[in-house]
């Protein structure tokens, strides 16, 4: 089990943040007697699921709704398919954006060469 300070260290977010996921309903950490959080394996990869999803500009009423369907589910309500659609929906947007930072990335290369022909002496820094 883990406390609310490793699970920061661990995923490279801070406590704020697990706060506020648990807050909204994303995460589920059991507590001690006194109320101090905990968290299990299943919990730590849960987080670093989550984290994923924002990192790719998921909305959390999107991750919300796929936690919610996730809870419902069960052996008389399969609710499997709608996760996929889900995801799949995300999974375009996420194409779309990696198009864009491909576009965006050309037109910086195609710059910095305009600047390196004005500057032919100035060697690349990185």
């Amino acid at each position: 089990m883990y406390t609310i300070s490793e699970i920061s260290r661990l995923t490279e977010t801070t406590a704020h943040t697990i706060r506020y996921y648990e807050k909204e309903g994303l995460l589920f950490p059991t507590r001690t007697k006194s109320g101090v959080r905990r968290y299990d394996e299943t919990q730590l990869t849960w987080l670093r699921f989550v984290l994923r999803l924002r990192a790719t500009h998921m909305p959390i009423d999107q991750i919300r709704e796929y936690v919610e369907l996730f809870l419902a589910s069960s052996e008389t309500h399969d609710t499997s398919l709608e996760r996929l659609r889900l995801l799949e929906a995300h999974q375009q947007n996420v194409r779309a954006q990696l198009a864009e930072l491909i576009r965006t990335e050309q037109m910086i290369t195609d710059k910095i060469s305009v600047y390196q022909q004005l500057h032919p002496l100035v060697k690349e820094t990185f």
